[in-house]
């Protein structure tokens, strides 16, 4: 296969059984049919489409509400040259023959206006408005204009049509879980890692995809506070690869708007059924409204895998609303769920159990089975999916 052609020997040997069988799994290649496009080189990621698209002024000249219109008269092209590329079954080659880079493109609008958007932050719904582009200035995310990479690798854990998966940790993260697995990168040593610009970050996710990754994988902590130097690393990105979004979805309505032309794959962690169990263990106000809000957005603009932890004793409240609202309102025979049991006591749960004593177990093979059930009963596309 096509994607296979740069794979080394043992990355080929680490593949799960299960990853290489996803390839002709017929509900899979549905659901993710762009996705597994791109992955064999048969599409041009989207990246490559926004980096080709012309634009009529010069980014750099324009203030944010200029490159705001900017972009609105490029998203028209971006949609004309997708459907281009669909109608005429263009694979990845033949569009960069016809098309190559556009300057300056849809791409440079985005880069600029991430940046704007940085100098009072608006990346996240918690919109802080802090002036992360200076030396000092962090965010909810604890982040100032620097973006932190604290380990990149071939992920063999991940789902089985995503392994093995190009992941980028960043440090960083607008929640506060209580229960976080990843506390120490997200939480409280977010600058531990390397500090990567755009360039150094391509290169990254070039080793990635020539090595063999099947998809880049932006995860962290939390990519959401690093669009900007995400968004600009395409730039300079010459290999095609999917980009997967590996997120919260706790992001603003502007960010949405930047990610949605350059995401080939959504894997959103779908937590909460309500907003207090959300305000209690994550610290995020208004959870369930913006978080299925970018859910539509997302599954109108590339494929997607919804993730959701099964936490105890979190049944009604959480898991049931959750995969309810998925039921109600995404198309399900596109949509897949991957219902996780991998909930572990971690972080402020194992230092304060009386306090969140409802989470200081794991879930019982009871309360998996009769969530399991319940996705059997609403049609949903689980099966198989789980990591």
């Amino acid at each position: 296969m096509l994607w296979l052609r740069h794979v080394t020997p043992s990355i080929v040997a680490a593949v799960r059984p299960d990853a290489v069988e996803a390839l002709t799994n017929p509900v899979f290649n549905k659901a993710l049919r762009w996705y597994y496009a791109v992955m064999r080189d048969e599409r041009p990621a989207k990246f490559m489409i926004a980096r080709s698209v012309q634009v009529d002024e010069d980014p750099a000249r324009l203030d944010e509400d200029g490159l705001w219109s900017l972009h609105r008269e490029a998203e028209k092209r971006f949609y004309s040259l997708l459907r281009e590329v669909e109608r005429e079954d263009l694979g990845y080659l033949e569009f960069r023959r016809r098309y190559g880079d556009a300057k300056p493109s849809f791409l440079d609008v985005k880069i600029e206006i991430a940046y704007w958007i940085l100098k009072i932050c608006r990346f996240c719904e918690f919109r802080c408005r802090v002036g992360r582009s200076g030396s000092r200035g962090l965010g909810v995310c604890r982040l100032g204009r620097v973006t932190y990479v604290h380990s990149w690798f071939h992920h063999m854990g991940e789902e089985a049509p995503l392994v093995p998966s190009g992941t980028i940790f960043y440090g960083g993260c607008n929640f506060r879980c209580v229960y976080c697995q990843n506390w120490d990168i997200s939480q409280v040593e977010p600058f531990a890692g390397a500090p990567v610009d755009a360039r150094q970050l391509a290169i990254i996710q070039r080793e990635l995809r020539i090595n063999g990754a099947r998809n880049i994988n932006h995860v962290g902590g939390e990519p959401t506070p690093n669009i900007h130097t995400i968004l600009e690393s395409f730039r300079y990105l010459d290999v095609n690869v999917p980009q997967l979004w590996n997120s919260n979805f706790y992001m603003s309505t502007e960010a949405m708007e930047l990610l949605k032309h350059v995401i080939d794959i959504w894997l959103p962690d779908f937590k909460y059924g309500n907003d207090r169990c959300a305000l209690r263990l994550s610290k995020v106000p208004r959870y369930f409204e913006v978080v299925t809000r970018n859910l539509r957005i997302a599954a109108e603009n590339g494929d997607m895998i919804i993730r959701h932890l099964v936490l105890p004793n979190h049944i009604e409240c959480c898991s049931k609303n959750v995969l309810r609202w998925i039921a109600d309102n995404l198309p399900r025979e596109r949509v897949l769920v991957n219902i996780m049991d991998q909930y572990r006591p971690e972080h402020l749960v194992v230092k304060n159990p009386e306090r969140y004593r409802d989470m200081a177990r794991r879930p019982s093979r009871r309360e998996l089975e009769e969530v399991y059930s319940y996705a059997d009963k609403l049609g949903l596309l689980w099966r198989d999916i789980s990591r």
